[in-house]
C-alpha cells in the first residue's frame, strides 16, 4: 500500500514529522512511504490557479493509496499551514475524494495533539474534500519531547505496541473500505 506522510506542521523542528518518519522506519517493510509537507506552501487565495507547490501536493495526495496526516496542534486546533493547504486542495483538484485517511498527533504537552484531531476530522467533512476518514482507536502522544531517542525512535515500548495496534486496525478498515 502506498502511503503518503504529510506533515500538517511548518515547524522548523516538527514532532509530527518525527513520528512519521518513525511509523515510516517502523513499517518499511509493511508499506511504501512517500513524504509531504505543509510546510512553505503559501496561504490559500480564493480564485486562484493552484501554485506548483499545490499542484504537486494534489497529485501526492491523488496518487497514494492512503494519506496519513500528521496534525499538530496549535490555539486548540490544527496549524493554519495545514488547514490552508486544505483548502487549496478542496477548491480545484479534490484530490481526497475518497481517499482513506489517518489521522495522528503528537505534542510536546499531555494531550498529544487530541484536539487538533478533532478539528481536522471536522474540516475534513468539508465541501471539497471527502476523504474517508479512519474513526477508531486514536494515536495522539503527549510528552514529544521527551519520548524520541537520538536516532529518531521512540523510547517508550508501550507506545510502540499501541502504534502497531493501531496499525493493525488501520490494515483491517482499509481492507474493509476498499473490498
Amino acid at each position: 500500500m502506498k502511503v503518503l506522510a504529510l506533515n500538517g506542521s511548518n515547524a522548523d523542528k516538527s514532532y509530527n514529522e518525527m513520528l512519521l518518519k518513525f511509523i515510516a522506519k517502523h513499517f518499511a517493510d509493511k508499506y511504501d512511504f512517500e513524504f509531504a509537507t505543509v510546510k512553505g506552501l503559501p496561504m490559500f487565495k480564493e480564485g486562484q490557479e493552484d501554485p506548483a507547490d499545490v499542484a504537486k501536493l494534489s497529485d501526492q495526495v491523488a496518487a497514494a493509496d492512503l494519506a496519513l496526516i500528521g496534525s499538530s496542534e496549535q490555539q486548540h486546533s490544527v496549524t493554519s499551514a495545514l488547514k490552508s493547504a486544505l483548502e487549496w486542495l478542496s477548491t480545484n483538484t479534490h484530490p481526497f475524494n475518497g481517499k482513506p485517511v489517518v489521522i495522528v498527533s503528537t505534542s510536546p504537552l499531555a494531550q498529544g495533539g487530541a484536539r487538533s484531531q478533532t478539528k481536522l476530522k471536522t474540516i475534513l467533512a468539508s465541501p471539497g474534500l471527502h476523504p474517508v476518514v479512519f474513526n477508531d482507536d486514536e494515536f495522539m502522544m503527549g510528552g514529544a519531547a521527551t519520548a524520541f531517542d537520538e536516532n529518531g525512535d521512540l523510547k517508550i515500548p508501550g507506545t510502540v505496541d499501541f502504534l502497531e495496534h493501531f496499525f493493525d486496525e488501520v490494515d483491517a478498515w482499509y481492507a474493509q473500505i476498499t473490498k
